[in-house]
């Protein structure tokens, strides 16, 4: 995790003084990676992963990205529908080489999102 203070940005959703969701951003050339997007358990359901989303493809745009990236972990088949109704895609599978404690095999789901036609719209 330090690494990643390095090299990159924390978003942070506050709400009434306390942090309720925050996402790792990383910018690589015109691309920025989205990761480790995490809403408080008890706040979730009300929108507020969208409206960190919405923060992040704004944050990235502002920086002259003209794509998101992102990856999830086969078997949280769950989590890609809500990436999905926010425009991203699949674009590629690739195994996980460090393998699962509990046996299981899985891989990681790489998925994108132009961020140009929010550039064209500014």
């Amino acid at each position: 995790m330090l690494h990643n203070l390095r090299v990159g940005q924390f978003l942070l959703l506050e709400e009434s003084n306390s942090i309720v969701g925050c996402v790792y951003l990383e910018k690589k050339s015109d691309r920025m990676y989205l990761g480790l997007l995490s809403i408080d358990p008890k706040q979730q359901g009300r929108g507020l992963g969208r409206k960190l989303m919405t923060a992040a493809e704004e944050f990235a745009t502002n920086a002259g990205c003209i794509s998101m990236d992102l990856r999830t972990i086969s078997p949280r088949e769950d989590i890609q529908p809500f990436y999905a109704r926010l425009g991203y895609s699949v674009n590629g599978n690739v195994a996980n080489s460090a393998g699962n404690s509990n046996g299981c095999s899985s891989a990681f789901v790489h998925m994108s999102k132009s961020l140009l036609k929010a550039q064209g719209a500014q």
